[in-house]
Formats: C-alpha cells, sequence, structure tokens
C-alpha cells in the first residue's frame, strides 16, 4: 500500500507553501538543500514544517491540497 502526504511549509518570509508527494522526508529535503532552483521555496530557505496529513488514495490527497490552496492565511 502506498501513502502520500499533503503538507505546509512556512518559509522565511512568513510565506507558505503546500505541496503533495509520496515521501513526506525526502520531498522536504529537496526544498531545504534548493534542489529546484524552479520551485517557489528555491529563494524562501529556510523552511519550516508547519502541517502534514498522510493518505492512502492518492485522488484524496489532491483533492485535500486543493481544499488547504483556497484556505485564507488566517
Amino acid at each position: 500500500m502506498f501513502f502520500y502526504y499533503v503538507y505546509i511549509l512556512k518559509c522565511f518570509d512568513n510565506s507558505y507553501y503546500t505541496g503533495i508527494t509520496n515521501n513526506l522526508k525526502k520531498r522536504y529535503n529537496e526544498h531545504e538543500l534548493g534542489k529546484h532552483r524552479n520551485s517557489y521555496t528555491f529563494k524562501r530557505r529556510l523552511i519550516e514544517l508547519v502541517f502534514n496529513q498522510e493518505f492512502n488514495d492518492v485522488l484524496q490527497v489532491i483533492y485535500f491540497e486543493k481544499k488547504i490552496k483556497k484556505w485564507t492565511r488566517s
């Protein structure tokens, strides 16, 4: 069985990034190390994982990520 995660990162400029992955530890390290130059978090590093939720259905994780992205900052 595969697990999927939706996660929220808080960047050093107090902005937030929401994403999904099937390997949370690996993806967090990619954000932290700046592996992808075109990613939102590349220039906003020193990030903090502030939320994560595990799912076993990829459609549920996609739905929840879209729901989070509609939330207000507060």
